[in-house]
């Protein structure tokens, strides 16, 4: 089997949805997975039965029980509605214990794409870590470049970038048309969204 680059990104919910459903898919046909959740830490539902699906199934979170972002990209309003579950950072210096984490993380992943030990290797919300500076994307790009040829490659996040997407052979973008949460107020729900 030939290994493909896939990118899922945009602003519209179901991206990990997405990357979670391929593994489901390559258990049941004897495949095995690593899935690193990067800026994720274990406390979502899916965490729950994908950790009791090993051997077959490695899963790892690479993040803490807070969120990171670059000043400037946030918005006052959800800054108020995160309060201390968000911590902003200045441009260009992300807090030194989240960057070791994410290095742990490439690592881990640098390792698993080259060994050829995984048929399918997903590296969720690594896009968002691209586009906030704590992944570099020369680093990530030599890596897919040399890759095991039968590992397929998941990447997953809002804001891809322009040569992650070109380099990639298929590319999804979820786009929101209507959303509840912003229509109606609703806050993550628990087996849905979280």
């Amino acid at each position: 089997m030939l290994g493909m680059i896939q990118v899922y990104t945009g602003d519209g919910k179901g991206k990990t949805t997405a990357a979670i459903g391929l593994a489901i898919r390559a258990l049941g046909a004897g495949k095995t997975v690593l899935f690193l959740q990067f800026m994720k830490a274990k406390g979502y539902s899916e965490h729950q039965i994908l950790s009791r699906l090993a051997p077959d199934l490695t899963l790892a979170t690479l993040g803490k029980p807070f969120f990171v972002a670059p000043a400037g990209t946030i918005s006052e309003e959800d800054k108020a509605k995160w309060g201390d579950s968000v911590v902003i950072f200045p441009p260009g210096q992300p807090p030194a214990d989240y960057l070791a984490l994410v290095a742990a993380g490439l690592e881990r992943a640098e390792a698993a794409l080259l060994s050829g030990n995984y048929d399918v290797v997903v590296l969720d919300e690594i896009n968002v870590a691209l586009h906030f500076g704590l992944v570099d994307w020369a680093r990530l790009a030599d890596m897919l470049d040399r890759k095991a040829a039968g590992t397929e490659v998941i990447l997953t996040g809002r804001r891809a970038p322009d040569p992650l997407l070109a380099k990639a052979h298929l590319v999804t973008e979820m786009r929101e048309i209507k959303h509840y949460y912003r229509d109606l107020g609703l806050e993550a729900r628990l087996g849905i969204e979280n």
